[in-house]
């Protein structure tokens, strides 16, 4: 997974330069730079920490990206050793999805979560934002801009007084300040409608595309995300696209072919983050 293309992500979308983040985060603007363009290696999870706080998303989202154990865990299983003999257990035994899903209805029912605040609040699932009609299954193209075509077209029901022309132009533009592609196969092209309520459309792709990745895999699955508000919200949407992406969202809905099939696999992964 390549976490330096989600930093450059949510940099471009919350508003900071390279040079801003950098010295924010007490590092120079060259380092920064190398860690976006996947030429040095993730951060540290302390490093991250303070990344994720500039950008006001949540750290977890950003340590699961780059597959670091978060130090909030980490002494967890400090203080709480046998912990540790838990997950070797639920590795021995193979849980699958559903099964995990299972552990975590109990967790919340026999002890539930303490209040939080701040950057650790809730992520807001992506599921929710989806509906059959938005979404575009093995679709057949043979460019990048075709598929926002076709994603806008299925989107502009849900955003009014928007053309689907308009619409196709702010996602083209955005492209082009940034790219969407976070790795993994997942691009999450967005744009902004005032007034508009959160949507998202799914398209993935007949044929892999062989366009210019962080990662240099193809790209297979579309996230685009329509909102009418920036802010923390947005850019913990796009951290949490590119946190499933990590976690094999292609892999495991690129192939489906029912809508219902589809955002039951999203719901199931969804409830794992």
């Amino acid at each position: 997974m390549h976490l330096g293309a989600t930093i450059r992500l949510l940099r471009v979308d919350a508003g900071l330069s390279l040079r801003d983040l950098a010295r924010r985060i007490g590092v120079s603007s060259a380092y920064l730079s190398r860690v976006e363009n996947g030429l040095d290696a993730a951060p540290t999870p302390e490093r991250l920490s303070a990344i994720a706080r500039e950008l006001d998303v949540p750290p977890t989202l950003l340590m699961d990206v780059a597959n670091r154990l978060s130090p909030f865990v980490a002494h967890y299983l400090e203080q709480v050793p046998g912990a540790s003999m838990l997950f070797l257990e639920m590795a021995r035994r193979g849980l699958s999805g559903p099964q995990l899903a299972r552990v975590r209805e109990f967790l919340d029912a026999e002890f539930p979560v303490r209040a939080v605040s701040g950057n650790e609040a809730p992520v807001p699932a992506l599921a929710p934002l989806l509906a059959p009609e938005r979404m575009v299954l093995r679709l057949t193209c043979t460019a990048l801009e075709d598929a926002l075509d076709v994603a806008a077209g299925r989107l502009v029901g849900a955003c009014p007084g928007v053309s689907a022309p308009r619409l196709v132009a702010e996602l083209k533009r955005r492209e082009a300040e940034a790219s969407s592609m976070v790795g993994n196969g997942v691009a999450v092209p967005h744009s902004f409608v005032e007034h508009a309520a959160p949507v998202a459309a799914v398209v993935t792709l007949a044929k892999p595309l062989q366009v210019e990745t962080p990662d240099r895999l193809p790209l297979r699955m579309l996230v685009v995300l329509v909102g009418g508000e920036r802010g923390r919200a947005h850019l913990v949407r796009l951290a949490h696209v590119a946190r499933l992406a990590s976690h094999g969202l292609a892999e495991r809905l690129a192939d489906e072919e029912q809508p219902h099939h589809l955002l039951a696999r999203l719901t199931e992964l969804e409830a794992l983050r």
